[in-house]
């Protein structure tokens, strides 16, 4: 079978190669699951790996699979299966559980392992091919009136988790009543937080780089966001017309917005932190202010990566909700679709300029 890989640490070696096709048998106690792939996002994960900024092959190999963010229908599943059933939708989770005793108790999204295991970015393959076997746990079943959507599953999940975090922390002020956010960033994982603030009825205002009009602000205008562009006027200038906050989602893939953003925080509010940023970058910040306002307002700075298992499944949960409140907007993220492994150079030199793009994505079967 045809997959899309990479040569971890040599920058630009995306290639089309063969790979024998998995089995059942792979997964151990008759717990095994076959999927066909029908689509896979690509995202600045996948462009950093293309750029040997991070990345690791699976034991034994010296390529790696790329594609975390996928869609798949069920094949066949093992004897000890009763979760799915050929013809099942299907979403596979990223991160496998290592060695450590959060990834023994079914938080591998927490581990403190050095190593770990992240399907198509460390240790193991990832979902650019036509199938894969994977074990029942690790799935989560799409309903079949979400199956056009359900790629978008993955970023999502990553937004779920970080407001289900900030709730888990605010516990220690046993009463919390958040109702002004503020997401920084506007590509895919941004408009999927915004969507999941405004389903909850905060007030939430969407920055960005980008002036208006876009389709990413005419986007989060349409489920009642406020859309703001950091090129008109400098965030704390907004903040102080629509802020403080009592949470932020910082999504900007920017260290500098990431500090930037605390200093619009409400008091008792929090910061989550999702973008990954090279260590080599300095910034100047208003280090005393931050510390001070932080230590006297009671606020949390969160970093938070991958997700839980129950995260993937509120994620479904909303999918179908914002079906129901704001028809189609989700579809409307799927901006950019690439047809056929074979095309995979189109793919990522989309994803090197993406340009009025929002979700790019390689679409592998019907």
């Amino acid at each position: 079978m045809k997959a899309i890989a990479v040569y971890p640490g040599k920058p630009g070696s995306v290639h089309l190669r063969e790979m024998p096709p998995p089995k059942l048998e792979e997964i151990p106690a008759g717990r095994g699951v076959l999927v066909k792939v029908l689509r896979v996002g690509v995202d600045g994960t996948d462009r950093e790996i293309l750029a040997a900024e991070y990345g690791a092959a699976p034991a034994g190999c010296d390529f790696l699979v790329l594609g975390h963010e996928s869609l798949g229908r069920v094949e066949a599943a093992g004897e000890n299966v009763r979760e799915f059933a050929p013809g099942d939708y299907v979403v596979a989770s990223v991160r496998r559980a290592g060695a450590g005793f959060y990834d023994r108790i079914g938080s591998q999204d927490m581990t403190t392992d050095d190593v770990y295991y992240e399907h198509g970015i460390s240790q193991v393959h990832g979902f650019l091919t036509e199938y894969y076997v994977e074990d029942a746990t690790l799935l989560v079943k799409i309903p079949d009136a979400l199956a056009g959507v359900g790629v978008l599953l993955e970023p999502l999940s990553v937004a779920e988790k970080g407001l289900h975090q900030a709730y888990e922390i605010q516990r220690r002020l046993k009463v919390w009543r958040p109702k002004r956010a503020a997401v920084m960033g506007a590509g895919s994982i941004g408009l999927l937080a915004t969507l999941l603030l405004r389903l909850r009825g905060f007030e939430v205002v969407t920055f960005a780089r980008s002036l208006k009009p876009t389709l990413n602000s005419e986007l989060a205008e349409a489920i009642g966001a406020h859309y703001e562009s950091l090129r008109a006027r400098p965030m704390a200038e907004a903040a102080r017309e629509f802020g403080p906050f009592d949470y932020i989602f910082e999504a900007s893939s920017s260290a500098k917005v990431a500090f930037e953003s605390a200093l619009a925080l409400a008091k008792n509010g929090v910061l989550v932190l999702t973008s990954v940023t090279g260590a080599g970058g300095t910034h100047e910040i208003p280090a005393d202010r931050i510390n001070l306002e932080f230590v006297l307002g009671n606020k949390v700075m969160v970093g938070i990566a991958n997700a839980h298992r129950e995260d993937w499944e509120m994620g479904v949960r909303d999918m179908a909700h914002a079906e129901a409140q704001y028809p189609g907007w989700l579809g409307r993220l799927l901006t950019h679709p690439v047809r056929g492994l074979e095309n995979y150079q189109e793919l990522f030199a989309r994803l090197a300029n993406p340009q009025g793009a929002i979700k790019i994505y390689c679409q592998i079967a019907d």
